[in-house]
């Protein structure tokens, strides 16, 4: 059992947690009208400190490993999205249309960055690549994501002109004045990084419940039978394992050395709860519950993935060190 629990991340219980808060006290009435309000400045106030931490000055220093980023870039927003499109193909008799727009939109979110940099560290890769590479999925992500499900999704995103306007002001206009204001609030920060952090993981709890008592009022819960979620569970299990695989043999195929294929893999196989939630509340609205559950349950099967993934390469490189009685690359070198 112990075991077991050092596998759930601790912010999925907390979110799962919110979920069934909301099923069984969902907001109603007015007191919806105010979380309705409170998640849209929650919302605003995550992708500013976003933008407050990305830092511009890695991101353009990494440039000069742009073979590499392209190819996460093109794994997050190019592979992805096809594998995506292909689900198409298992409405109705394996997916509901609802849970398969779910799992395109898992597919069009950007990247994360503290994950990927965890798990390429830990299995002794180039941390300095995962760092660059999130950076630049995240910002790519603030324009490619909600153009994408506009194009994509559409429908059932219910998007037009004056929304993704409305999506700019939202999403991208606070990220933007995080990146202005860096110079100075950079710092400070930095320096409140614990704190921080609880802001940003009560944000989204607070979207999660908001998201979720919305798709009590609506009876969108209806839709979705164990059987089903057990067939999303599946078919999700295998998108992962075609990305892990097709990061780690196509970077080996181009040519990429073994600290550098290690970060394509981590940073072009994951993508970002903590992004994908707050933008899925803005771009499906009454549908967001729905949208969500996909990427929920996609952020815990990558992390236990992953971290095992990361402890067997990182054990496996200093064994073959130590047995050669050769020093250990040092993890991050950028070639």
């Amino acid at each position: 059992m112990r075991r077991v629990a050092r596998l759930v991340d601790p912010y999925i219980a907390l979110l799962l947690g919110t979920v069934l808060l909301a099923v069984l006290l969902p907001a109603s009435g007015g007191t919806a009208d105010g979380f309705a309000w409170a998640t849209r400045i929650a919302v605003g106030l995550l992708f500013f400190l976003y933008g407050a931490r990305l830092s511009t000055r890695e991101a353009v220093d990494g440039l000069r490993h742009w073979k590499l980023h392209l190819a996460v870039v093109l794994c997050t927003f190019a592979l992805f999205p096809l594998l995506g499109l292909a689900s198409y193909g298992l409405v109705p008799h394996v997916l509901t249309p609802e849970l398969q727009s779910g799992l395109l939109f898992l597919c069009l979110v950007p990247s994360t960055v503290q994950s990927s940099i965890a798990f390429t560290s830990l299995a002794r890769g180039n941390v300095p690549a995962a760092i660059c590479a999130g950076t630049y999925s995240s910002l790519i992500g603030m324009i490619a994501t909600p153009l994408l499900v506009a194009w994509l999704i559409g429908g059932h995103a219910a998007l037009s002109a004056d929304g993704l306007i409305g999506i700019g002001c939202q999403l991208l206009a606070p990220f933007l004045a995080g990146q202005l204001l860096r110079r100075w609030i950079g710092g400070f920060l930095t320096r409140h990084k614990r704190v921080l952090g609880y802001v940003d993981r009560g944000s989204v709890l607070l979207v999660v419940y908001t998201a979720f008592s919305q798709g009590m009022a609506t009876g969108v819960w209806g839709q979705v039978t164990p059987l089903r979620l057990l067939a999303l569970v599946g078919v999700e299990a295998v998108l992962l394992a075609v990305m892990l695989t097709g990061t780690w043999y196509g970077s080996r195929r181009l040519g990429f050395v073994r600290e550098d294929r290690i970060a394509v893999t981590f940073a072009g196989s994951k993508k970002s709860l903590a992004a994908g939630l707050p933008m899925a509340s803005v771009l499906f609205g009454a549908q967001a519950s729905l949208a969500v559950l996909p990427l929920m349950l996609f952020h815990q099967m990558q992390l236990m993935v992953c971290a095992y993934l990361a402890r067997r390469w990182g054990r496996t490189e200093a064994e073959t060190s130590a047995g050669t009685g050769a020093r250990a690359p040092v993890p991050g070198s950028v070639r």
